[in-house]
């Protein structure tokens, strides 16, 4: 192994423990037990406390006595108090013990989502499989941004949800001599998002795509691509996300037997 393949393989070492840590949080997406849908019709779901309704006009009303257990806003419900989450954003939380129920919103829907750090995806997590990694992953790539960054419309995993993420630009490299183009879109707190297929989704690696967060391009428009670092949705790990799909398009021709595999 040369120098430069060991700190390749040591830097992606440090940063596969920090991945799979943040995996094993107690309220991530390993916790996730129960999606559920909420309708303006009050409703009560198996194991969870309360009397959920949409309200129709970009709320949540939850309902429930003291004797439930639960705490929004930092207090105790008592009665019913009136929840605002954000489309696409984390969601209100309310927790009940040691569990964390969210209520995110999705274009005009609703879904109250359970977070359990005694879900058995958490505590029988032993981390992600991965490629080995290999310098020939690492590849030069030039974006081209946008004249004027813009929402794009995606579909999901769950039929009938779409997502909107902001398109920023075009970043185009080769693999073994072969061109590949791909969307970028406006990363979560800077730099750009890849989310893609290849010629092994839904092989051995997961159907709806992996996410590869890559950094800020140069003033010229030059970008390192390390699809080493290549990771999955949490669709891959759990059934009650609502993962976006790639953007249309976003499917390279080549198989990228790099990164993270489909789990176990």
């Amino acid at each position: 192994m040369t120098t430069t393949e060991s700190t390749l393989q040591q830097d992606w070492d440090t940063w596969h423990a920090v991945r799979e840590e943040e995996l094993r949080t107690p309220h991530g997406w390993l916790s996730l037990t129960a999606l559920e849908w909420i309708t303006e019709t009050p409703t009560t779901f198996d194991g969870v406390p309360g009397t959920w309704r949409a309200t129709g006009d970009g709320g949540v009303e939850l309902t429930a006595t003291a004797a439930d257990g639960l705490v929004a806003r930092g207090a105790p419900v008592d009665g019913t108090v009136r929840l605002v989450p954000r489309d696409g954003l984390p969601g209100a939380l309310v927790t009940a013990g040691d569990r964390k129920i969210e209520v995110a919103r999705r274009t005009d829907t609703y879904a109250l989502r359970v977070r359990d750090p005694q879900a058995p995806t958490r505590t029988g997590f032993s981390g992600v499989p991965a490629f080995p990694v290999d310098e020939r992953w690492v590849v030069d790539a030039r974006f081209e941004p946008y004249a004027e960054p813009h929402r794009i419309t995606v579909g999901a995993v769950v039929e009938g949800l779409n997502h909107f993420p902001i398109a920023v630009g075009t970043v185009r490299f080769s693999v073994d001599g072969t061109p590949q183009e791909l969307v970028a879109l406006a990363g979560k707190d800077a730099g750009l998002s890849l989310h893609f297929r290849d010629a092994t989704s839904g092989d051995t690696t997961y159907g709806g795509g992996r996410i590869l967060k890559a950094g800020e391009p140069g003033p010229d428009g030059t970008l390192r691509v390390d699809l080493n670092r290549v990771v999955n949705l949490p669709c891959a790990f759990t059934a009650f996300a609502t993962c976006p799909l790639p953007p249309e398009g976003n499917t390279l021709t080549v198989a990228v037997e790099a990164g993270e595999k489909l789990p176990a």
